[in-house]
């Protein structure tokens, strides 16, 4: 018989909730939430009843209230640096989400919601691939400044999910190929995965190229002057950098829908901005050939941005010299949630211990 997955995923504005009968979603559904509905919960953790109460009742509508789930599946949020795998949701990887020790998001409350909901199905929760996901080598976390260690924050779950796909494609495991993958969302992540470990990504958050609405790697003299200039106070000043930089930057907008529309309108303020965008990231996948010595066995370009076609034919004029690109738009989160907690209940992956893997990086990197 399938196995019957609940699975999790909180955002900042919305909760996204599914129930797999084996590979099949049987049930699916986006609970928005409105800015007034959250901003009433002074920490993150306060909106844990609040959300337990909306998936509960979505359950219930759908008709999955009563189901005994095999296992619960909630996204993965900003926890320690570990491997990328599946993790048994553990009261230490609780701790760690709960408390945003390493940094506060809406996911961190994937692991609290899916260890809540296991617990009254009598099974098993796990998060795969974290955004925290940190496989690089002591000579990747060099940056070029002693004691300020580069850090890994990137898509990983996406990243591996089309990873695991266009490898299966090839009639290959993911253990036994060299890609290159760019996450095209809100955020940009430049990988190159190599066997089956990301070698390097540039961190979502402070590097590479710039996004829909974060600056990416900028010249550093020039934030240190911004920085001291009296205008910002440091969240301010966090805030220019990361939700109002990169595209909105320029143009004040989010949305590649409406600068698409802009740019058939002839604008060319949006052509101009869609022509760095792409060059960017350009430069970034190149750098990564540079990580896999030139041989990769394919170029994978997802996430929401890839649907854009003037977008995707600039960023492949650059980069189709390196190796076949394979385009898959959009990211499919619900999917690898599902994915990685049903290899580990068919015993094709074993689920990993947290507060071990832990341990084990801490040692590798002292």
């Amino acid at each position: 018989m399938p196995f019957d997955v609940l699975v999790i995923n909180p955002g900042a504005i919305s909760t996204k909730i599914a129930v797999f009968h084996g590979d099949e979603p049987v049930f699916q559904e986006l609970v928005k939430h409105g800015v007034d509905s959250l901003g009433e919960y002074a920490a993150l953790p306060d909106q844990i009843p609040y959300r337990h109460g909306l998936i509960s009742r979505a359950l219930e509508r759908s008709g999955h209230s009563g189901i005994s789930f095999d296992a619960v599946a909630g996204r993965g949020g900003l926890l320690a640096p570990v491997r990328g795998g599946v993790y048994e949701v553990s009261p230490k990887l609780m701790e760690d989400a709960g408390s945003s020790k390493y940094g506060e998001h809406a996911s961190n409350l994937g692991p609290i919601l899916a260890g809540d909901f296991a617990a009254a199905s009598g099974c098993k929760a796990y998060v795969v691939d974290p955004v925290s996901t940190d496989e690089w080598a002591p000579v990747a976390r060099m940056s070029g400044l002693s004691g300020m260690d580069r850090v890994c924050h990137f898509h990983a779950l996406n990243h591996k999910a089309v990873a695991r796909l266009v490898a299966s494609e090839m009639g290959r495991r993911y253990e036994d190929v060299t890609f290159i993958v760019a996450h095209l969302g809100t955020g940009v992540s430049v990988g190159a995965h190599i066997n089956g470990r990301v070698a390097d990504v540039y961190d979502a958050m402070n590097e590479g190229a710039f996004s829909m609405d974060r600056a990416g790697s900028i010249p550093v003299l020039l934030l240190i002057d911004e920085c001291y200039s009296g205008k910002h106070t440091r969240a301010e000043m966090s805030r220019v950098v990361n939700g109002n930089g990169g595209v909105f930057s320029y143009l004040g907008v989010k949305d590649m829908r409406e600068i698409e529309k802009r740019e058939a309108a002839g604008d060319k303020s949006a052509r101009k901005v869609v022509e760095a965008f792409s060059y960017q990231i350009a430069k970034d996948i190149g750098s990564m050939a540079a990580v896999c010595k030139g041989k990769v066995d394919r170029v994978i370009i997802t996430g929401g941005a890839a649907n854009y076609g003037n977008l995707v034919d600039l960023l492949t004029s650059y980069v189709s010299f390196i190796a076949p690109i394979r385009i898959l738009p959009g990211e499919e989160e619900m999917s690898a949630l599902a994915a990685g907690t049903l290899r580990v209940l068919r015993g094709e992956e074993t689920a990993l211990d947290y507060a071990a893997e832990l341990k084990k990086h801490s040692a590798s990197r002292a």
